[in-house]
């Protein structure tokens, strides 16, 4: 077993490379992208089974333990991390016992603050094409196949992945209709021109019955193995993604693929297999477990992948991730709660040393109990806490104002006023004071704006060439309208566009501004 990329009759596609790219490049990448998923998630485990953590139970600490533990310091844990294994690679540390573990995640809702943002309402997808009735055709098209691959869920999974990882792929796949619909339309020497279909409209619903069948498929980071042009990172020559597959049938090997699905060692397990693809502009290979299993022509002419970075970053295929800038921040956080945990903790249980008095072990401390002795110098000292540490309050607090100013997310954008803000009653005050989040979120319109766009495109020339509906280049061009984010008055915003109006603005951008 093995890759064998002849079909693609390309001498600079290696199969050596492409392992490599599985073997090791893959597992380093999934280590790190998981990581950062594992910030976003927090993900709750069950104590007992990770690794041998198990062991270090007490009674001060809890039954489970969290993804964002990884970066606390033993001393708190109890645990060493370490290894691709992540929390299920944890070991006890030494004779350190677990403490109380306080994690306040502050990144998630920042995350999703920024993906409400972004695309908290629908984003409307306005064509370009000069004539009106394909303007209407080409966008009711797009919106067929953006509804059908989940509508403004679509978007959101999208800006979930952008922003954790640092960027997202989009994988445009033709469905066994549209490419049924190739095959009659290469029989018949190519399609019949750009007509319209509107007074046809049993021909058009037909249309966007087969457009639906187009699929969008987001990439996650830790799949993407992009093979690049080497003088020209932007471009993608290949583009290749490995990840593990669950099968609906059982595995009763007990093999390597069986015990990382679980964390577990077993004989009988749900089998997982190995899946590589690789796609070409012209052909396309998969492979489960470097077997080769299928194998098929492109019929597109070009990688049919649109890669969106969240924040741009030169000279990177990866964008910014807004979740690895906060992770320094959110362990020493996570690190200052969990100290104070235990202080109050030792603070709150008082504890009482007592000398010379015989049988004590067996006397419980309760109101209404007296001791007895013939010592004289019999006595009971208490002892354990201390007061209130104002610099450990303060230290925490000037933590969530770093975390504000690196993500832009404010305590406000969740609905938390702490304080008297003064009067936002003006249009101009409330983005004064949601400045740092209105211009993130602007970057992030130019980058994953511009990545529709090339999907929309995408999608009209694949749906072009497999012959479903006709189009030129130049009608495949379209505008991509955010809904602004902060709440409007409506009176005011129709009062702007008349005034536009009669300046001479023209009636559909005044349209396309207030969201018709």
């Amino acid at each position: 077993m093995g890759f064998d990329f002849r079909m693609f009759g390309d001498s600079d596609l290696s199969e050596e490379f492409v392992s490599w790219l599985v073997d090791e490049q893959w597992v380093d990448s999934a280590i790190h992208f998981g990581r950062l998923w594992a910030y976003y998630h927090n993900q709750m485990h069950e104590l007992s089974s990770v690794g041998q953590a198990g062991r270090k139970h007490n009674e001060s600490s809890r039954n489970y333990v969290q993804g964002q533990e990884y970066g606390l310091p033993g001393r708190i844990t109890g645990l060493s991390f370490g290894g691709a294994g992540g929390l299920f690679a944890a070991r006890p540390l030494g004779d350190i016992e677990r403490k109380e573990v306080v994690v306040e995640n502050d990144i998630t809702w920042r995350i999703n603050a920024m993906v409400d943002f972004l695309f908290g309402r629908d984003v409307a997808l306005i064509s370009k094409a000069p004539d009106a009735t394909r303007r209407r055709e080409i966008e009711a098209i797009l919106q067929a196949v953006i509804d059908a691959n989940g509508g403004v869920g679509f978007f959101q999974d999208m800006a979930v992945l952008g922003s954790v990882y640092g960027f997202v792929d989009c994988v445009v796949r033709c469905g066994s209709e549209v490419l049924a619909k190739y095959g009659s339309s290469k029989q018949a020497g190519g399609n019949a021109g750009h007509t319209s279909f509107s007074s046809n409209k049993s021909s058009f619903d037909s249309i966007l019955e087969t457009a639906s069948d187009v699929g969008l498929e987001l990439i996650e980071a830790p799949r993407a193995l992009p093979v690049l042009d080497e003088d020209d990172y932007r471009r993608i020559r290949y583009y290749v993604q490995n990840f593990h597959q669950q099968k609906n049938r059982m595995d009763h090997s007990g093999g390597v693929l069986a015990k990382l699905s679980s964390g577990k060692s077993s004989h009988s397990k749900r089998e997982v297999v190995m899946v590589t693809e690789i796609i070409s502009p012209y052909k396309w290979q998969r492979y489960e477990n470097k077997k080769l299993v299928s194998e098929g022509v492109n019929p597109l002419g070009l990688v049919p992948v649109v890669h969106i970075q969240n924040v741009a970053q030169p000279y990177y295929y990866e964008g910014i991730s807004d979740v690895e800038q906060l992770v320094g921040l959110q362990d020493e956080l996570n690190t200052r709660l969990s100290d104070r945990a235990n202080r109050i903790t030792f603070q709150a249980f008082k504890m009482y040393l007592a000398k010379g008095i015989d049988g004590i072990d067996d006397k419980p401390i309760a109101p209404g109990r007296m001791w007895c002795t013939d010592n004289v110098e019999a006595s009971i000292d208490q002892f354990g806490g201390d007061g209130n540490s104002p610099s450990e309050n303060m230290h925490i607090s000037e933590i969530r104002e770093a975390m504000d100013k690196i993500s832009g997310v404010t305590p406000v954008v969740a609905g938390v006023l702490k304080n008297k803000i003064g009067n936002l009653t003006s249009g101009v005050a409330l983005k004064m004071t949601f400045m740092g989040m209105l211009s993130k979120t602007s970057r992030k319109q130019f980058t994953y704006g511009r990545g529709l766009r090339q999907i929309a495109r995408m999608v009209l020339g694949a749906l072009d060439v497999c012959g479903v509906y006709p189009t030129r280049p130049d009608e495949r061009d379209i505008d991509v309208v955010f809904a602004n984010p902060l709440p409007e008055d409506t009176l005011e915003k129709l009062q702007q566009a008349q005034i536009k109006k009669e300046l001479g603005v023209s009636e559909d951008d005044i349209l396309k501004e207030i969201g018709y």
